[in-house]
C-alpha cells in the first residue's frame, strides 16, 4: 500500500531535517521551535510504522538471520566507519560497540524491539505493559545509553502500538486510511499548526525545562532534574502528545503512489548515510551564526529534503548496498540463509522485490 511507503519516507525526511537544523537552534528561536515541533513526534511515528510491519510469532531461521544481516552487521560496519571518521577528522578514536554513534541507536532499537515483542505478545494487555515499561524506565538511572537501552525502552510503547494495530486489524476495520474527509485533514493541519505556535510562543519555558531532551526518551528523570515521583506523568503527557501529532501526520499522508513513494522502501539508506553528509557542516561551524533566519531555515530545510531524496536514489543505493544490505554468507552454517532470493526488506518493514 503506497500510504505506508509515503509515511515511511516522510518520517526519514523529518529525521534529516531535524539533524540539519540542529545547529541553527543555537542562534535562532524560530529554528529551535521548528526543531521541537519535529522531535515531538517524528521518531514515535517511525516506531509505530516499524511495529506495524513486525510479527510477534516465533521467528523462522531466515528471519533470525535477517536480524543479523539487516541490523547487527550494518551496525558494526557503520560503527567502524564512525570510528575511522572521528579519528581522521578529530584525531581521536574510541571504538565502543556498546555506545551507538549518533543515529545508529535506532538500528539497535529495531533489534531489541523484535526480541522483546514476542514476550509482550504473550501477555494479556501488551499495550499496558509496554506503556508501563516506557514510563517506568525513566525512574531507573542505571538504565542508560549503553546499547541504546534507555531510548529503546522509552519508545517501546509506540512500536508495540504499531504491532497491536496490525494484529487487531484496527486500520482496516476502522478504515483509518480510507476515511479521511476534508474536515479531518483541516483538523490535522490545525493541530500541527497549534503545536508549532506553542513551541514558538513558550520557547523560553521549553528551554528552561530542557524539553528537547525529554523528546529523546533517553535520559532518566533524575538526569532531567525531575526526580519527583510524578515525573512519569510528564513522559505520559509527551507520549499522548506524540500520539496526537502522529495521528495528524498520518492523516495528511497521501494514499496514492507518487513519484517519491518507492523511496520509502529505502529509508535505511537515508537514515544511515545522511549523518555522514551533515557531519562536515555540523562540525565545521558552517551552520552557526547564519542570518537572516527567514532565508537560512527554509534553505537548510529544503537541502535536507534534497539530501534524503539523493541518498535514496538508485545509483547511491547500488554503491552503498554492500554496507547497508550485506549478505555475509561466510558467517552462517547454512549460507543460503543470507541469499538474495525472494523479497528484500528494509529493517523498518518495507518489502520489495529481490531486485530492489
Amino acid at each position: 500500500m503506497p500510504f505506508w511507503d509515503n509515511a515511511r519516507f516522510a518520517c526519514v525526511v523529518l529525521v534529516v531535517m531535524g539533524h540539519g537544523v540542529q545547529r541553527l537552534t543555537y542562534d535562532s528561536d524560530i529554528s529551535y521551535a521548528f526543531y521541537l515541533w519535529i522531535y515531538a513526534f517524528h521518531m514515535p511515528a517511525f516506531a509505530i510504522i516499524s511495529g506495524y510491519f513486525s510479527k510477534a510469532a516465533s521467528p523462522t531461521r531466515r528471519q533470525m538471520a535477517r536480524v543479523i544481516t539487516d541490523i547487527l552487521v550494518p551496525y558494526v560496519i557503520f560503527e567502524g566507519l564512525w570510528t575511522l571518521t572521528k579519528w581522521l577528522v578529530e584525531g581521536r578514536a574510541d571504538p565502543n560497540l556498546t555506545q551507538p554513534s549518533w543515529t545508529l541507536w535506532f538500528l539497535l532499537a529495531l533489534g531489541i524491539f523484535r526480541l522483546v515483542l514476542p514476550y509482550l505478545a504473550l501477555l494479556r494487555w501488551p499495550l499496558v505493559w509496554a506503556l508501563a515499561i516506557s514510563i517506568g524506565v525513566g525512574y531507573l538511572s542505571n538504565v542508560n545509553s549503553t546499547f541504546s537501552l534507555s531510548r529503546t525502552l522509552g519508545l517501546l510503547f509506540f512500536f508495540t502500538l504499531g504491532w497491536w494495530m496490525r494484529e487487531r486489524d484496527i486500520v482496516q476495520r476502522l478504515r483509518l486510511i480510507d476515511f479521511r474527509p476534508w474536515w479531518l485533514r483541516v483538523c490535522a493541519v490545525a493541530v500541527l499548526a497549534t503545536w508549532a505556535f506553542t513551541c514558538w510562543r513558550w520557547l523560553p519555558f521549553w528551554d528552561d525545562i530542557d524539553l528537547r531532551y525529554w523528546f529523546f526518551y533517553d535520559d532518566s528523570y533524575s538526569d532531567l532534574t525531575a526526580d519527583q515521583w510524578w515525573a512519569g506523568g510528564i513522559r505520559l503527557s509527551l507520549i499522548a502528545l506524540a500520539l496526537l501529532l502522529s495521528a495528524c501526520f498520518f492523516a495528511l499522508m497521501p494514499r496514492r503512489a507518487l513519484r517519491w513513494t518507492t523511496l520509502g522502501q529505502y529509508t535505511m539508506y537515508v537514515y544511515l548515510l545522511h549523518s555522514f553528509v551533515l557531519y562536515p557542516f555540523r562540525e565545521s561551524g558552517a551552520l552557526r551564526d547564519l542570518d537572516p533566519t527567514w532565508l537560512w531555515l527554509p534553505l537548510v530545510t529544503l537541502l535536507s529534503a534534497a539530501i534524503a531524496v539523493l541518498l535514496a536514489w538508485r545509483p547511491v543505493r547500488r554503491l552503498f548496498r554492500p554496507l547497508i544490505e550485506p549478505r555475509p554468507r561466510w558467517m552462517f552454517a547454512d549460507p543460503s540463509l543470507s541469499s538474495r532470493t525472494g523479497h528484500r526488506s528494509d529493517p523498518t518493514g518495507s518489502r520489495r522485490g529481490a531486485g530492489g
